[in-house]
């Protein structure tokens, strides 16, 4: 069956001299894995090799998990400019990629999702807020799957957090999703501490945009933290992403 769609290219896979497997998140179908025959040739249905990151309307055959499927046409639009520009703004975007490519399955359209990825590329182009971008678009794809933490109240015994408090200790646990509260954190030797700063943004993530480098390198060390629980891995692209490289 031949299909249509809007694509964004997660990731690339040599698969010959001239053909390439990659990853696609698409706005109809979601994530498909498909190989580009004869990509790499100098004259070719998809304007030359396909590179991460890029993005176009899409024909491609077959639509199942069983068989990987065939892209046929990739017309690509004008690339995002931030590459070429600023290395940490690319790995931000790469890592980006990754967690899409890590937290999402083949053929589960998320068309609200994969409009909040193309708008985080977008403004990126335009915006030095790189590190809160992708703080705020990795809570985008947190709720998108059902995984968004609970930020408001304790999750274990539901006290419920004074926001923009000026005192008081915090701790993030992945096994139960969300901040816990001093009284709980015994029962949870698997956590991080959350600085009162790192926890007034978590309360309220519009303000990461205002907030200051120290508070946004800390809650992306704890998402990082939470991606690495939920998949069993740590991102590839994080060390890149994090000031301290850890």
């Amino acid at each position: 069956m031949i299909k249509k769609d809007q694509a964004v290219c997660i990731r690339t896979v040599d698969y010959s001299e001239t053909s390439q497997i990659v990853t696609l998140f698409t706005k109809d179908t979601g994530k498909l894995t498909a190989i580009a025959k004869g990509s790499k040739r100098t004259k070719s249905a998809f304007d030359g090799p396909i590179e991460i990151l890029s993005r176009g309307k899409i024909v491609y055959v077959g639509s199942n998990k069983e068989a990987m499927a065939t892209l046929t046409e990739f017309q690509q639009q004008l690339p995002f400019r931030f590459p070429s520009r600023n290395l940490y703004t690319l790995n931000c975007s790469l890592l980006a990629a990754e967690l899409l490519n890590n937290l999402t399955d083949d053929y589960d359209p998320h068309p609200l999702l994969f409009e909040a990825f193309i708008q985080f590329l977008e403004h990126l182009d335009e915006s030095e807020d790189t590190l809160a971008l992708l703080i705020l678009f990795e809570f985008s794809l947190l709720k998108e799957i059902g995984l968004i933490p609970v930020f408001d109240h304790c999750p274990n015994c539901k006290t419920r957090y004074e926001r923009r408090a000026t005192s008081g200790s915090y701790y993030f646990s992945s096994e139960v999703n969300g901040l816990i509260c001093r009284d709980c954190e015994g029962s949870f030797p698997d956590k991080i501490t959350v600085s009162q700063s790192a926890a007034n943004a978590l309360f309220d993530l519009k303000s990461l945009i205002k907030a200051d480098e120290k508070t946004l390198n800390e809650v992306e060390k704890l998402l990082i933290y939470h991606f690495t629980n939920i998949t069993h891995k740590k991102p590839k692209m994080a060390k890149y992403v994090l000031q301290d490289n850890s």
